[in-house]
This record gives C-alpha cells, sequence and structure tokens, in this order.
C-alpha cells in the first residue's frame, strides 16, 4: 500500500511515476537536472513520509531547477543497484542520463540544500 504522501506527489505535483527501467531512462535522459524519489519499504522506513514532505519543498527552494519523479516498487531495487545508492528513502539526481549524485535517509534541511548545490555544482552536471 502506498502512503497518502507519496500518492500526493503523483497527483498534486504531478511527478512521474517510473514503473521501469525504460521509465527511468525517458525521464533522466531529458535536458536539465532530474531527482528521482526512492521511497523503499513504508513499513520499515519511516522516515519515507517526511522525504515525501521535503522534496516539493526542496524543488520550490531551488526555483525547479530540477523536475522530480518516483520510483515504483515494480524499479527500486534495480535503480539503488545500479546507481549504488542502496538506503532508503532516497533522492537520486541526474542530468541528462547520467547519475551525479544521491542522498539517502532523511536529512537536515541544512545539509539537503548544502547536498543539492555541490550535486548540481558537479563538473559533469555543468550546463
Amino acid at each position: 500500500m502506498t502512503h497518502p504522501l507519496i500518492t500526493r506527489l503523483t497527483t498534486e505535483f504531478g511527478y512521474r511515476e517510473l514503473h521501469t527501467m525504460c521509465d527511468v531512462a525517458a525521464f533522466t535522459e531529458g535536458a536539465g537536472y532530474h531527482a528521482i524519489f526512492v521511497p523503499g519499504d513504508i513499513a520499515r522506513n519511516l522516515e519515507t513520509p517526511d522525504v515525501a514532505v521535503i522534496l516539493p519543498e526542496l524543488r520550490q527552494a531551488f526555483q525547479g531547477r530540477f523536475d522530480c519523479a518516483v520510483a515504483s516498487d515494480s524499479v527500486e531495487e534495480e535503480l539503488r543497484e545500479t546507481t549504488k545508492v542502496r538506503k532508503t528513502p532516497s533522492v537520486i539526481f541526474y542530468h541528462e542520463g547520467e547519475m551525479i549524485g544521491g542522498i539517502p535517509k532523511v536529512r537536515d534541511w541544512s545539509e539537503y540544500i548544502e547536498r543539492i548545490t555541490q550535486i548540481l555544482a558537479l563538473p559533469m552536471a555543468a550546463e
């Protein structure tokens, strides 16, 4: 069962739900920056709803500099293995098809801001 705060990401904010690695590729290969929310097991990850609330706020703080999607259960394991960001919940960042960083678990606001700023400033991500 999906948590209402995760459902809110797709219904209220219009984040795409990714069901296959083809969906992941189609989402991440577009121009610009992309963030995929990997919720993990809701029953075991009590931080998942927190990250589901924080992600839209982060997107707003960065003035929409990245778009967002949600990884479904069917793609989570392969996504975690291919990116090596294994802990959940996590947010994995891409720039035009290349994974450029990930932030596992819930963090303090200041740490999110610092880490995302660093991720978006990587030479690989320079526009």
